[in-house]
């Protein structure tokens, strides 16, 4: 049950609105999204949770998986990922609209906030005891007129389409065929996309035969429950460096055992970054040109037995060929300790192609640092579009659509 702190939930709401839009990086804005995340109460769809947890921007989970080792099965997200989604989904008055993920509840009282009393929204989701929480709190809070589905979300709600605007809040490696059958041209699809190991909300506009991004934000999910196209495994024996790929992707693990062994290549550029700055481009710029390109996770007692700390080692980019690997590194530069620390950025390698891996990173690290807010095109087809009707750039197929990354 939420309790009292002292301050009531709409100034902890407005707080959390507050510095939201002051630690914002995405440069997303809409007047429009800010009043409905000022309106809607938050703590009321998360009745369990401490009135300060549901005002602090982070994720709460709804659903414990039974597999201890294994993700949640439903989250409320994170409030500055559901901010900017919101804007990059750009609701109007009146349109129809279609969540997939139906969590708490919450974004579908955020959606029909936005779309207004002639507007019409439909959550779904594949778990009973998700939907039947958010028709609760949807029910309890005076959004009778959300309509509740449980289904496949892959399969959409044909009944209740055309859509003019869809969004999922659920992480999804393929984007179903029925998708687009029920999106109307000129709709918006927002979407947290998996490809080669990273996850980023991309926002489509649906055109006559494509789906063209106009924004593509960092963003972490849960994977959306019945595609498997995603790979894992380690490639250590004592299971501290672990891979993430795609099935179309030749990577064999077990190719990699011996690698993190053998004599290390370490390549620099002269590219820094501040403490808090990003460099997630450096990956979506690997991901549009090489097609080597995965995740490496590697645990604190790997970089402690002697592995050279990947850039960031919950999450950083890799190439990998056959028995060679490189990934993504840094290192502090050696400035005056009273100034603010910077970092070089650059890549090691292992392996018989190693050295030539960690190159190609550096290099695409240095066309980073130029442009460094600079985002790829992602252009969507359905899967039988033939290669001439194609854009240029990186092709990745799925079961159900063809993905191009271009800069």
């Amino acid at each position: 049950m939420n309790t009292t702190t002292g301050a009531s939930p709409e100034d902890l709401r407005n707080r959390l609105v507050d510095a939201i839009l002051k630690e914002d990086i995405s440069g997303l804005r809409d007047a429009r999204v800010e009043t409905a995340m000022r309106t809607v109460p938050r703590h009321a769809f998360l009745p369990d949770a401490p009135i300060e947890e549901a005002y602090a921007n982070k994720s709460v989970t709804i659903k414990e998986n039974p597999d201890e080792d294994a993700l949640p099965l439903s989250c409320a997200s994170q409030p500055d990922v559901v901010h900017f989604m919101l804007v990059q989904l750009a609701v109007r008055d009146g349109d129809n609209i279609f969540e997939i993920g139906a969590g708490t509840g919450y974004n579908a009282a955020l959606l029909k906030h936005l779309t207004g009393k002639s507007g019409q929204v439909t959550t779904c989701d594949i778990d009973a005891d998700v939907t039947a929480y958010a028709r609760r709190t949807l029910d309890a809070n005076g959004y009778e007129d959300v309509r509740v589905v449980t289904r496949d979300g892959a399969l959409g709600a044909p009944e209740f389409s055309p859509y003019d605007r869809m969004i999922a809040t659920v992480g999804m490696w393929d984007l179903p065929g029925a998708w687009w059958d029920q999106l109307a041209v000129g709709g918006r699809l927002v979407v947290p996309l998996r490809w080669r190991g990273l996850s980023r909300a991309v926002a489509f506009e649906r055109e006559e035969r494509r789906m063209r991004s106009d924004s593509v934000k960092m963003c972490g999910f849960l994977p959306v429950i019945g595609q498997d196209g995603e790979r894992n495994d380690y490639i250590d024996d004592d299971r501290l460096v672990r891979l993430y790929w795609d099935e179309d992707q030749s990577i064999a693990p077990e190719l990699l055992r011996d690698a993190l062994t053998r004599p290390k290549s370490v390549v620099w550029t002269d590219v820094t970054v501040g403490l808090v700055e990003s460099f997630d481009g450096v990956w979506l710029r690997l991901s549009a040109t090489e097609r080597v390109t995965c995740r490496i996770t590697a645990k604190p007692a790997a970089v402690a037995a002697g592995l050279h700390r990947p850039a960031s080692p919950a999450l950083s980019p890799a190439l990998v060929e056959g028995d060679s690997i490189a990934y993504l590194t840094l290192e502090r530069t050696a400035e005056d300790p009273e100034t603010e620390p910077r970092f070089r950025l650059g890549a090691v390698g292992y392996g018989p192609a190693g050295a030539d891996l960690a190159e190609r990173i550096c290099a695409q690290i240095r066309a980073w640092s130029p442009a460094r807010t600079a985002e790829p095109v992602v252009t969507a087809y359905p899967a039988d579009t033939p290669d001439s009707d194609l854009a240029d750039g990186a092709l990745i197929d799925r079961p159900s659509v063809r993905l191009v990354i271009a800069y």
